[in-house]
């Protein structure tokens, strides 16, 4: 999706119809800067963005049912209509398309009546008119850029930490499975499973008793997995609120100044005791992986042995030695002369010397061979030697994090006991909600665990009846016909559950580490961004060799989701490219960012403005005077291909004007409206004067 323009007809602050505001989509200069004041208008931009498309709005557009200009009301007759839209358009695969979404409110003596918002598309056709969209709008839309992605394009800057919030993770699963193809993959697999449902029912209707008992048998398995697995999302998401609620519930008690200190340490602990968790989890992978891959080594002890006592024999009785081989003597007498010069004629004494060589040498294949052996002998004996040394150290360390996880909890313990008789009852009352939420999580986590148990043990009694249809003599030929069919159905759901995990896996790991060459480019930490199985992010520290999760600050956050968002467009772009996707050409994404840089310092300003631009290929950026002053300016205005002024008229009567400027132009950013309304307009700024 390559935005090209936009226009706004009272929507919000932005009075009447706006002139058309052209997006640059440029290579080299893909920037389009839209500076504002705060309160000028500039989230309202971002939002006529999600509006017109999704007919969604960011966190922080306040007031979303005051969407029609309050002026334009004002002037309105009672009963008269009052437009409001927004009209974007944007090139897509070839193609030209405008889409258009307008509501209308009706003023009424005392208010106003809101009217049915409505969505309208076209199509540009190759004679460059322009046709009604043969697909439904949304659908369209959903195609080229799903609604459920649309806030990692659409976004303000100033909260895109949020998407790093653990109770996210889920949604930020659904947003890569789909970027990824994998939703795809998906949806093949649903069908498929549909489609087996229907042959097992056609096969239930022609076969056999047995074979019906059978199928009745692995359906009602079937349900009952598919409630176990509709459970457990609900327990995810259970286990991500009641995650939520402790995080909120700790930062209260961290705000109470009697309980301050305590409860900053109890985070300390959690911390370390999260860390070691998965350092202990990491030891525990490392010692099956070393027993797994080496532990073979440590058994072949005596043959080894064995096998050195049966070459020491042979050498002692001398048929196997080293040195010159039978080969070689041969290859003397073969050409009648010795490697001193001398001939080798048949009958003569050197002749006969060199001939008696054969009976004191060995095979060169045999020797060559004895030597790999005993070389790979010597390796397995080395290996051995190492295997236990690594059995060692991770025993050791696993023996230390769990005395450092029982040392952590019993502190954590005291200082629960500790906030539990506190003399403060709200201290003593949000301690006991703690307690009833880890409870909780205690709970959820062991029925968590049930189900898995459950869903494996039931998959494997639905494998066992598979394999008993399959052994089921079919005489009839409609039921060979439906049994064939469900085993290939089968097979190709195998199949593709299979590419699905590769696909995935591969993917997250090039991700992830895109998202580390990004974020070390930005960030002057040394924190490293690891993206779970799960894709849950976070930021570690690599501390001698351990990991340990870092309490990551607002501003790090930032950095960590943009380096997301763009570790998304850059690798997505890539893989679409190299035709490595399973969905249609998803090669061009635009980013509208709102206000990118608030709270950053100015490295990290400096760092994203430099980055950001290569990364997106289009971006749209809406900034305060003070939020582009300096060295966003500075590393920008290279990247420019088009900018905008929105030049805020306040009906306050002492409003201090403003301007900014620009390329030695200047241009207003707050001016004295000439009535009794606020509203805004849009000024092109034109570098080239």
């Amino acid at each position: 999706m390559k935005l090209t323009s936009i226009r706004l007809c009272n929507f919000r602050s932005f009075y009447g119809k706006t002139p058309e505001i052209v997006l640059a989509g440029e290579t080299k200069r893909n920037t389009t800067i839209i500076h504002g004041n705060n309160g000028a208008g500039k989230t309202s931009f971002l939002n006529a963005f999600t509006w017109v498309l999704y007919e969604k709005f960011s966190a922080a557009f306040a007031s979303v049912e005051q969407l029609v200009n309050k002026r334009a009301i004002a002037e309105a007759n009672i009963g008269q209509a009052v437009e409001c839209w927004v009209e974007v358009l944007w090139e897509h695969d070839n193609k030209r398309y405008r889409v258009k979404r307008e509501c209308r409110v009706y003023k009424n003596e005392t208010d106003f009546d809101a009217g049915k918002t409505q969505l309208f598309m076209q199509v540009a056709g190759d004679d460059g008119r322009w046709y009604p969209s043969p697909q439904h709008p949304e659908d369209v839309i959903n195609q080229i850029l799903p609604v459920s992605l649309h806030q990692y394009f659409f976004f303000d800057g100033e909260r895109i930490e949020q998407i790093v919030r653990s109770d996210k993770k889920a949604e930020i699963a659904e947003a890569t499975k789909i970027f990824l193809g994998v939703k795809v993959i998906d949806n093949s697999i649903k069908h498929l499973s549909e489609a087996k449902k229907t042959l097992e029912n056609e096969l239930k209707a022609v076969g056999d008793a047995e074979t019906k008992q059978i199928l009745r048998n692995r359906q009602k398995i079937e349900i009952e997995i598919e409630q176990i697995t509709q459970r457990q999302t609900e327990i995810i998401q259970e286990l991500e609120y009641q995650q939520t609620f402790k995080k909120e519930t700790n930062n209260r008690l961290r705000e109470l100044s009697a309980a301050k200190e305590l409860q900053e340490r109890r985070q300390v602990l959690e911390n370390q005791k999260k860390s070691n968790q998965e350092n202990l989890r990491q030891s525990k992978e490392a010692l099956k992986k070393a027993i797994s891959t080496r532990g073979y080594s440590v058994l072949l002890s005596s043959t080894t042995s064995q096998f050195r006592e049966i070459i020491a024999d042979l050498k002692q009785r001398g048929e196997l030695t080293a040195g010159i081989s039978q080969e070689f003597v041969q290859e003397l007498l073969n050409s009648n002369r010795c490697i001193c010069g001398a001939e080798l004629y048949d009958g003569s004494h050197a002749h006969h010397n060199v001939s008696n060589l054969l009976n004191q040498t060995g095979s060169s294949t045999i020797q060559e061979t004895t030597i790999r052996t005993f070389s790979q002998v010597a390796e397995i004996d080395k290996q051995a030697t190492a295997f236990w040394e690594d059995v060692d150290r991770e025993q050791v360390r696993i023996s230390q994090l769990r005395a450092s996880i029982s040392q952590i909890e019993a502190e954590l313990d005291n200082i629960q006991e500790r906030l539990r008789k506190d003399p403060s009852e709200e201290i003593r009352s949000l301690q006991r909600r703690l307690d009833d939420i880890e409870k909780k999580i205690t709970e959820l986590n062991i029925e968590q665990g049930e189900k898995k148990q459950q869903i494996t043990n039931l998959k494997t009694e639905v494998a066992e009846l598979d394999k008993q249809i399959a052994k089921q003599r079919f005489n009839e030929e409609r039921q060979a016909l439906a049994q064939r069919r469900i085993t290939a159905t089968l097979d190709a759901i195998e199949r593709l559950t299979e590419v699905k995990h590769r696909q995935e896996k591969q993917f997250r790991l090039q991700l992830e580490k895109r998202i580390q060459e990004i974020f070390n480019e930005i960030s002057i930490t040394p924190y490293i961004p690891k993206i779970s199985d799960k894709y849950e992010l976070t930021l570690v520290e690599n501390t001698a060799g351990i990991e340990a999760s870092v309490a990551a600050s607002t501003g790090e956050n930032q950095i960590l989701s943009l380096s997301f968002v763009g570790s998304i467009i850059d690798k997505v772009r890539e893989w679409s490219e190299r035709k490595m996707l399973m969905v249609a050409d998803s090669s061009t994404f635009p980013i509208v960012m709102d206000s990118p840089f608030g709270s950053l310092d100015e490295t990290y300003r400096r760092q994203i403005a430099k980055i950001i631009p290569q990364l997106a290929n289009q971006l749209i950026v809406l900034v305060s005077n003070t939020q582009w002053r300096g060295e966003v300016e500075i590393e920008m205005t290279k990247r420019i291909g088009r900018e905008y002024v929105l030049t805020y008229y306040s009906s306050k009567l002492d409003c201090e004007e403003d301007v900014i400027e620009i390329a030695r132009q200047q241009y207003p950013l707050v001016r004295q409206s000439p009535n009794e309304f606020e509203y805004t307009e849009i000024l092109e700024v034109n570098r080239e004067n």
